[in-house]
């Protein structure tokens, strides 16, 4: 079986925006991802890097189900013996609103360089507010 290599002048790439208020964190971002890889295209290859970009708005006021607000950890080292710094999520959304967003979305994109350009294809913003009205995005309903 011959290995099938798009063309990136035939790559379709659009902006589409998404907007998180309500929407379950995991559910959300597993969308995403699918959006940012190009999984949704008919033409998808695993080895290429053709999806869409995506901006999302209102990212901190994206909701999870059940006590995760005190439960879910997120676990960051300084680098230092003993530095291991452990915070949940109400206090990561109170300092950081689209961390946690960003953190599920890195977990579900590929390891290694083609899964780190993938992510700069995804804008996510706090508030309502983008600088990326002049690519005029598609509003996307999840």
């Amino acid at each position: 079986m011959k290995t099938v290599f798009q063309k990136p002048a035939s790559f379709d790439r659009k902006w589409y925006i998404i907007d998180a208020e309500g929407k379950v964190l995991g559910r959300l971002a597993s969308r995403i991802a699918a959006i940012a890889r190009g999984k949704n295209k008919a033409n998808f290859v695993p080895h290429q890097e053709m999806g869409d970009f995506v901006v999302v708005i209102n990212a901190e006021k994206v909701k999870i189900t059940g006590r995760k607000a005190q439960q879910k950890m997120y676990y960051k080292h300084t680098g230092y013996v003993g530095g291991l710094k452990v915070s949940n999520f109400e206090k990561v959304m109170e300092r950081h609103p689209t961390m946690p967003l960003e953190a599920a979305l890195k977990g579900m994109l590929p390891k290694g360089p083609m899964g780190r350009k993938i992510a700069k294809n995804i804008k996510i913003y706090a508030g309502a507010n983008h600088p990326h009205s002049a690519q005029n995005p598609i509003t996307l309903e999840l």
